[in-house]
C-alpha cells in the first residue's frame, strides 16, 4: 500500500505521522525504526499491538536454518542464517481503570508520531477516551543511544483528563509471535520460537532475561530498569518467567496530574562469553544509563548528531521531497553503522527481517561510499568486519577450487548463505566491490592504517581469486567466464564488462598496495612474479564492444540476444512473474550493470560511449531492483539528461517514504537510501574519485535551485554550494591551507583563506532523452502523467 502525503507531511528535518494509519503500520514501523548499528528497534507502538511486524534486533545475532534444494550440488552452502527478533523491551502496556489502552477500542481523539533526525528520537503523543469514557493523554519519547552502544531508553508520561486509576506494565518479552511468512522470496524466512531460556531475574523496578539460540548457540542478555515519578501513593512491583519479565506501576491520578516513567534498556550478546559475564555487562550498562539520566542521554544523542550533520548534511533548495528524503537516508545510514563496530551492515540495516538480515555487496558498493565521505570511522569499522571474515572467504575459495578468497554473496557472520548459484555465488564481482571499498577509503581519507591493519590481505587474496578465475585466451586477452554481474536477469555469462573492469581495478590496487607495503606483502608470500601476473591480467582484460551498434554489450554477446517483448510482460518485478529460462537469454536488465560500470570506472569510457550506452540500456532496464534508480540518476545527469536524472533521484529518494516497491514493511532499502545521497552528490554534484582525485562537476536540473553538500577529503572538510550559474567551493579546515581538486575536468586550487567561486560548465546531451520500457518510467514522470490523465 502506498504511503500518502496526507498522513506524512513533507518536512525538512523530521518524518511526521499526523494520524494513526493502522493499514500502514508495517511501513511506518520501518520508517520510524531506531538503531545505532548494534541495537535495532522497529517503530512499533509502545503497547505492542496492533503491529505489522514486531522487531527488536541485535547486529550479528542470528539463527541457522537448513537451505532446501530440489537437487543438491557440490559447493552449494548447506546452512542459511536468519536475523532473530530478540527480547522486546519496547513494551509499555497501559490500563485505564481496568480497560487496556488499545487504539482499536474506545476513541482515539488524536495521534501523532515524529521521527526527529536532529535529536535522534521517536516521539509519540496521543489522546484517548476509553470505552467507559475515561480520557487520558500519553506522551512518549524513545531513543537508541548513538553514544552508548548497548543502551536504549523510553520516557513515558500519562496525564489524566479525569480522576482515574492507572496501571502501567513495562515488560521484557522473548519469542514474540511473528506474522506468517510471505510467498515473496525477498521476505525473511519465519523463525518459530528461536530463543531458549537460560536465566531470569526480577527486582522491584527492573528485570533481566538471558536466552540462547537453539541452533547457532548465541547468548543474549536483556535488562530493564525504571525511574518512576508520580503524585501521591505509587505502588511498584516486579515479576518474571522464563520468556517474560514485568514491572507494574499503579497509581491514582486526579485531573491534570501525571505519571512519568523512564525505562532504561540494556542489551548484549556473545558467542563466547559466559552467562555471568553477559549478565554483568547488562547490569553495568543499566548503571551507566542511570548515571547519565534521561536528559544526559538526550544531550549526548543531540551532540552526536550535531557533529554528524556538520559533515554530512545535504541541502536541496526547490525540491522539498528530496530534501526530506536525503536527510532521512543519511540518518538511517548512520543508524545502521554508527556502533556496528565490526559487525555487518545489512541490506535492511536493523529495521526489519527482509533478506533474512543479510549483508550483500550493497554494503561496500552503495553504503560505504556515503560513510567514507561523511562518517569515515563507521566506514573503517565496516571494512574491519569484512576483513574479519577473510578466513571464511579463503575456505570458500578452496571449496570452489579457487585461489585466494571468495567472499559470500549474502551472509550475516561470513559464510555463504545464498541457495541460488546463478544470482549468488556466480556474482563474484562482490570480491572486487569489497577490494575497491578498501581502496576508496584509503584514497578519500588519506588514511592507510586500515590497509596496513587488514586491507592488504583482502586485496591480495581477492587478486589471487581473480587470477585463478580468469584466464588468458590464445590471443592474449584476459577473460572471465561463468559469472553474473549486477544484473541478475543475465546470469553465468562471459566477460561481464562491470566484473572485468572491477576485477582489473582490484588486481592493480593489490599490486600497488604490495609495493607500498613490501614487507607485509612478503609475509603473505607475494613475490614480484605474482604482482607482474596481476598487472598483466589487468592490462589485457577483455572489454566487449559492439562496433555495429556503437555500444558496450553488458557481457559478451548480450547485444545479439533476443529482444524482450515488454508489451506482453508488464507485471513487475519480472522475477515474480516470469521464469528465469525466459529472462536469461533476453536483452532485459533487472538493474544498472553496464551503466554502473560507467559510474564506478568512469575513466574507462569516453563521453560519447557513455551517452550511447545510457541510451541503449535505458530502453531495456526494468529497475526491478532498488539499487538501480540512483545509478541511472548519476549517469543520466552526466550525459545531460538532467530532468530524467531528477526523476530517478526522486524515485531512489522516495522508495521507502512512499513505499514504491510495496515491501517497505519488511525493512528499509538501505542501499537506495544511501543512493539518494549518491544521486544528488555524484549525479548533480558530479563527484567522482576513480582516478584518485577529488573530481566535481555540478549541474542542476530545473527543479533544484541550489544544492549544497559537505564532504570529508583527506582530513579536509569541503563544502560545495552550486546553483545553475556558479559553484562555490569552501575549504573549511584541514591539514593545510590549500587543496587541489578537479572542477569540470580542470585542476582548481581552493583555500581556507576564502571561498572559490567558478562558473558551472553546462553539458549538452549528445542524444535525445531516451524512453524506458512500458510502465517503467521513473516514479515522478509516471505519477505526473497519471495525475494529468485523471
Amino acid at each position: 500500500m502506498m504511503i500518502t502525503d496526507d498522513a506524512f507531511p513533507v518536512e525538512p528535518w523530521q518524518v511526521r505521522e499526523t494520524e494513526l494509519r493502522i493499514d500502514l503500520l508495517p511501513q511506518s514501523e520501518s520508517l520510524f525504526a531506531l538503531s545505532n548499528g548494534h541495537i535495532g528497534f522497529r517503530g512499533n507502538l509502545d503497547e505492542g499491538e496492533p503491529y505489522g511486524l514486531p522487531g527488536t534486533y541485535l547486529n550479528g545475532f542470528y539463527e541457522v536454518r537448513p537451505l532446501p534444494y530440489a537437487e543438491a550440488g557440490f559447493g552449494y552452502p548447506e546452512d542459511g542464517q536468519s536475523i532473530v527478533d530478540v527480547t522486546n523491551g519496547k513494551l509499555i502496556r497501559l490500563l485505564v481503570e481496568d480497560e487496556p489502552f488499545d487504539v482499536r477500542y474506545g476513541e482515539l481523539l488524536s495521534h501523532e508520531r515524529v521521527l526527529d533526525m536532529r535529536a535522534g528520537t521517536l516521539s509519540r503523543s496521543a489522546e484517548w477516551c476509553s470505552p467507559a469514557g475515561k480520557q487520558i493523554r500519553i506522551n512518549s519519547t524513545r531513543l537508541v543511544s548513538l553514544a552508548h552502544r548497548g543502551l536504549a531508553a523510553i520516557e513515558y508520561e500519562v496525564e489524566a483528563c479525569h480522576d482515574v486509576r492507572i496501571t502501567l506494565q513495562s515488560e521484557l518479552v522473548a519469542n514474540e509471535d511473528q506474522p506468517p511468512p510471505s510467498d515473496d522470496p525477498r521476505v525473511a524466512a519465519a523463525l518459530n520460537q528461536p530463543l531458549e531460556a537460560v536465566q531470569h531475574e526480577v527486582a522491584e523496578r527492573g528485570a533481566l532475561l538471558i536466552h540462547r539460540t537453539r541452533g547457532s548457540g548465541l547468548m543474549v542478555a536483556a535488562a530493564m530498569d525504571h525511574v518512576v515519578e508520580g503524585p501521591g501513593r505509587v505502588d511498584i512491583s516486579g515479576d518474571a518467567g522464563p520468556d517474560w519479565a514485568r514491572t507494574t506501576v499503579v497509581c491514582g491520578l486526579k485531573t491534570g496530574e501525571r505519571l512519568r516513567i523512564v525505562k532504561y534498556l540494556a542489551y548484549g550478546w556473545s558467542s563466547l562469553r559466559s552467562r555471568p559475564a553477559l549478565r554483568d555487562q547488562a547490569a553495568a550498562a543499566i548503571a551507566s544509563a542511570r548515571y547519565s539520566g534521561w536528559d544526559g542521554l538526550l544531550d549526548a544523542q543531540r551532540a552526536y548528531l550535531d557533529d554528524y550533520w556538520d559533515t554530512a548534511d545535504v541541502e536541496v533548495d526547490g525540491d522539498p521531497d528530496c530534501q526530506q528524503a536525503v536527510r532521512f537516508g543519511l540518518f538511517h545510514v548512520l543508524q545502521a553503522s554508527a556502533r556496528a563496530e565490526q559487525r555487518a551492515i545489512a541490506g535492511k540495516g536493523l529495521t526489519g527481517t527482509g533478506y533474512d538480515g543479510h549483508a550483500f555487496w550493497d554494503t561496500e558498493g552503495f553504503v560505504l561510499p556515503v560513510l567514507t565521505y561523511t562518517a569515515p570511522r563507521a566506514a573503517a569499522d565496516a571494512l574491519r568486519w569484512r576483513a574479519s571474515t577473510l578466513d571464511l572467504a579463503r575456505d570458500r575459495a578452496r571449496e570452489l577450487d579457487l585461489a585466494g578468497a571468495s567472499f559470500p554473496w549474502r551472509t550475516i557472520r561470513g559464510e555463504e548463505c545464498s541457495a541460488y548459484w546463478p544470482a549468488g555465488t556466480a556474482a563474484f564481482h562482490i570480491n572486487a566491490d569489497i577490494a575497491m571499498a578498501f581502496e576508496r577509503y584509503r584514497v578519500v581519507t588519506g588514511d592507510d592504517s586500515i590497509e596496513k591493519e587488514c586491507g592488504l590481505a583482502v586485496l591480495v587474496e581477492t587478486a589471487r581469486m581473480w587470477r585463478s578465475l580468469g584466464h588468458h585466451d590464445r590471443y592474449g586477452a584476459w577473460r572471465i567466464d561463468g559469472v553474473t554481474g549486477p544484473d541478475e536477469y543475465t546470469a553465468v555469462v562471459r566477460d561481464n564488462v562491470f566484473t572485468n573492469l572491477m576485477a582489473a581495478a582490484n588486481l592493480r590496487v593489490a599490486a600497488d598496495a604490495c609495493a607500498r607495503h613490501p614487507d607485509a606483502a612478503a609475509e603473505l608470500d607475494v613475490d614480484t612474479e605474482e604482482i607482474a601476473a596481476w598487472r598483466d591480467a589487468a592490462d589485457a582484460v577483455h572489454i566487449p564492444y559492439d562496433e555495429d551498434l556503437g555500444v558496450h554489450p553488458q557481457c559478451e554477446g548480450f547485444t545479439t540476444l533476443r529482444e524482450w517483448d515488454f508489451r506482453d510482460n508488464t507485471e513487475y518485478p519480472l522475477l515474480l512473474h516470469e521464469p528465469y529460462v525466459r529472462l536469461y537469454p533476453a536483452q532485459v536488465v533487472k538493474q544498472a550493470d553496464l551503466v554502473l560500470a560507467m559510474q564506478w570506472q568512469s575513466h574507462a569510457f569516453t563521453a560519447e560511449q557513455k551517452a550511447r550506452n545510457v541510451d541503449y540500456y535505458e530502453r531495456r532496464t526494468t529497475r526491478d531492483s532498488s539499487l538501480s534508480a540512483c545509478t541511472q540518476a548519476v549517469m543520466c545527469a552526466e550525459v545531460g539528461h538532467l530532468e530524467l536524472a531528477h526523476d530517478y533521484a526522486y524515485e531512489a529518494a522516495l522508495i521507502d517514504l512512499r513505499n514504491l516497491h510495496h515491501n517497505t514493511g519488511d525493512g528499509l532499502h538501505l542501499a537506495s537510501l544511501a543512493g539518494t545521497w549518491t544521486a544528488l552528490v555524484a549525479g548533480f554534484g558530479g563527484l567522482r574519485d576513480d582516478e584518485r582525485v577529488l573530481a566535481l562537476d555540478p549541474q542542476l536540473p530545473c527543479g533544484i535551485n541550489r544544492l549544497r553538500f559537505r564532504l570529508c577529503w583527506r582530513n579536509f572538510r569541503v563544502t560545495i554550494d552550486a546553483d545553475h550559474q556558479h559553484v562555490t567551493y569552501t575549504l573549511r579546515d584541514g591539514p593545510h591551507s590549500k587543496l587541489k581538486i578537479r572542477h569540470a575536468g580542470r585542476i582548481l586550487e581552493i583555500s581556507t583563506d576564502a571561498p572559490t567561486k567558478v562558473e558551472v560548465c553546462e553539458r549538452e546531451p549528445l542524444l535525445p532523452t531516451p524512453k524506458q520500457p512500458p510502465g517503467r518510467e521513473p516514479f515522478r514522470r509516471s505519477r505526473v502523467r497519471s495525475d494529468s490523465q485523471a
